[in-house]
This record gives C-alpha cells, structure tokens and sequence, in this order.
C-alpha cells in the first residue's frame, strides 16, 4: 500500500517542480515574455486605438480574441478601460486627469498606477460619461463584466498546471505587466520625461524612438498629437510595432484603418499667401510647428559652433536652446532669465521666437475673420522673407507652397 502512495507523491513533488510542460528556465522566460507581448498588443490595439479612439476598425475574429485574452491576462472591463482613457485626454494634467504626474506626483502614477485606475474605475460618472460606444453583447455583460477576476484566475490555473509552483512567478509577471508598463510607465514617464515632436497643450513625450516594448505606446507626444489616428510614428528614426500588427491585419482583411498622421502636401509656389495656405497651416499646424522648431534649433547649433570656434563660452544658449521652440507659457520660471540673455544677445533667435509665437495666433485667435487671418498670414510671410533670417525665409517659403 506504500507504494502507490510514494508514487503519488513523487508524482505529486515532481509536477510542483516542472509541471506539464517541461521547459528550461530560458524557455519559461521566453513564454512570459510572450504572453506578456500579446497582452501589450492586445491593449494597444484593440482597447486603445480600437475601442478608446476609434482609429480603426476589427473583424469580430481579433476583437473577439483581443476580448478574451484581455480577461485572462489583466481582468480589465473594455468599457472601464475605455472611459478612463478618454477622460485623460478630455481632463488631461488638470485635476480630474485620473492619471497625470503633472498634478499627482511621478512617483504616484508609476507606483501606485493601477490603484488609481481602480479608483477610477468605481467613478460611475466617468463610465457613464466617456464609456459609450464599447462592446455590450452578452459575453461581455455575462461574461468579461460579471466575472472580471475568474478570467486572471484561470490564467493562474493555467500557468501552474504548465509549470507547477513556478507557474506562480510567471503568473505574477503577467498580472504586473500591464499596470507596470501602461498604468506605470506611459501614463506617468510619458507626461513627464522624454521628447516632443510637437508642442500640444499637455506634458506629454515620446519616451523612445523605438515602440517595442510597449508596442508603439512609448510615442505618446506623437499619440497626443493625433489621438485619432491608428499609426503612432510619425518620424523616419520612429517605429510602432503596433502599427507593424495593424498592417499585417489589414493585410487579411482583418483591420480597416480609419486615421493616420496628417501629412504636409506642398504644391506649386503661389506668389502671395492665400485661403489654401491657411487652410493647410491650420490643418497641419502642429507639423508645420515642428518645423520651425527644427529651425530654431539649426540656427542655435550654428551659434554654438562659431561661440566654440571662437573658444567662448556657449553654456547660456545651450542651457536656454530647448526652451526657445515652446509656448512661452510652458517654459518654467527658471529658464525665462537665461531666454532674455540669449534673445537679446542673438538676434536672428529673438525674430524666430517673436514670429512663432504671431504665427501660432493665427489659429488660436477665433475671434477674426476668414479674410482677416489670410491678410495677417500673408504678411507674416511677408515680414519673414523680409527679415534676413535665412531659415525664417526659407520656412515661409515653403509655406507659401502648402495645400490641403
């Protein structure tokens, strides 16, 4: 009777240590990164530029799986999910934002992410309010809704019948991938540290130039730019793997996109200013506004370069030169002194500062007429190709060549 009760055990003793699926540990760590990458899809795919944006369109065979794989590996409710992401961008750094580091702190949103989406989550107004639109057929209602957490528990049974007791870790990096990355990361490093290709109202940043390990989402300034739009890259040195899967969906008929990125058409040069150059300014402003960024920045590496040939010193324009393309209202109280050095010392930056900001009012003051903003484009353009700035010329140039 012994013997079949150590069997048992040995049994027993020998699932805990490899379970069904015995791999090595390398294999083990390949199959939670795994999981875990289709999870991250899943999110930046289905909820976010699906279900949050309505960038594109599934086919009920992805959706229904990006549905399901959602359950299991985060217990997350599409249209929670959903509400509190538009809520973001609705109420974003202000003090309804549910998420932002800007009013609560980096440390909160990276941390205690999740605990902040949850609480978010009890807000009925909030679901009520931003959660239209989601999917409400009765898998969802029965299923997904009513028994959120039954899907994380399966995936555990799941996990430790493969791999016995270490099932419990690789489970556990699966509950924490989402709320680390997304909840963490994103929402709070992604309003917080990194770089803008536009200057949008929010904090937002491109945390990377390479969206692999959260799929795309690391471009978040880019996203916030466009949030309606299914492709996040918007730079030659910028790569969305989520775009890479919408492509490959679109490719079998799975996906349909609705958005990308504007883009800047240049036409023939007209002679003058027009309608059609304000109607493309306006259109792509935030595009045209990272040009003559661009432009700003040649003109301050090119007086670094002759302040270094001439061995002075150049630490006041390199300190000031990532403040003098934003909106006078973003640049922080500190940096406004060494921003008067540098503009009254260098003359050709003072004209780029002072017209980026009459050009961005050609849009942001609604208040003038059709006719009224063309006749003050076209004499900002006028002014610009006047000034002896050669990168102020050449901008306006170029914009007189624009069209929609």
């Amino acid at each position: 009777m012994l013997l079949p009760d150590w069997a048992v055990l040995n049994a027993a003793i020998d699932w805990l240590g490899h379970g069904l699926w015995r791999l090595d540990w390398w294999q083990v760590v390949l199959y939670t990164l795994a999981t875990t990458h289709v999870t991250i899809a899943a999110v930046t795919i289905f909820l976010h530029r699906a279900q949050a944006h309505r960038a594109l369109w599934l086919h009920a065979i992805p959706a229904h799986f990006f549905r399901f794989w959602l359950w299991l590996g985060t217990g997350m409710v599409t249209k929670e999910w959903v509400a509190i992401h538009r809520k973001h961008h609705a109420r974003c750094e202000s003090p309804d934002d549910p998420h932002s580091p800007q009013t609560r702190g980096l440390r909160t949103v990276v941390w205690r992410g999740a605990e902040l989406y949850r609480t978010e989550s009890g807000n009925q107004e909030t679901i009520r309010q931003f959660g239209h639109g989601t999917p409400d057929d009765w898998l969802e209602r029965n299923v997904y809704t009513r028994y959120d957490w039954q899907g994380v528990g399966l995936m555990l049974i799941l996990n430790l019948a493969l791999f016995g007791a270490l099932g419990a870790t690789v489970w556990a990096v699966q509950m924490l991938w989402i709320p680390f990355w997304a909840a963490g990361v994103v929402n709070g490093v992604g309003h917080y540290w990194g770089y803008r290709n536009f200057e949008v109202r929010d904090a937002s940043t491109n945390i990377l130039p390479w969206g692999i390990l959260i799929g795309g989402e690391e471009l978040h300034n880019n996203h916030h730019t466009y949030p309606t739009s299914a492709k996040f890259s918007v730079r030659r040195a910028e790569f969305d793997l989520g775009w890479v899967y919408i492509r490959m969906l679109r490719k079998v008929g799975w996906a349909t996109v609705r958005k990308v990125p504007p883009k800047l058409q240049l036409g023939e040069l007209r002679p003058v200013a027009d309608e059609k150059t304000l109607e493309a300014l306006i259109a792509n402003r935030y595009e045209v506004m990272a040009g003559y960024a661009r432009g700003i920045r040649r003109v301050c590496k090119e007086e670094i370069a002759a302040l270094q040939a001439r061995q002075a010193d150049a630490s006041v324009l390199k300190a000031a030169r990532r403040w003098l393309h934003r909106d006078a209202e973003k640049v922080p109280a500190g940096a406004l002194p060494q921003l008067a050095q540098v503009r009254a010392a260098y003359p050709a930056l003072d004209k780029l500062v002072t017209m980026r900001e009459e050009l961005r009012q050609l849009w942001s003051d609604t208040a003038q007429s059709r006719a009224q903003l063309t006749a003050d484009l076209q004499a900002w353009c006028r002014r610009a190709e006047e000034s002896g700035v050669a990168v102020l010329r050449d901008f306006s140039i170029r914009l007189r060549a624009a069209h929609v």
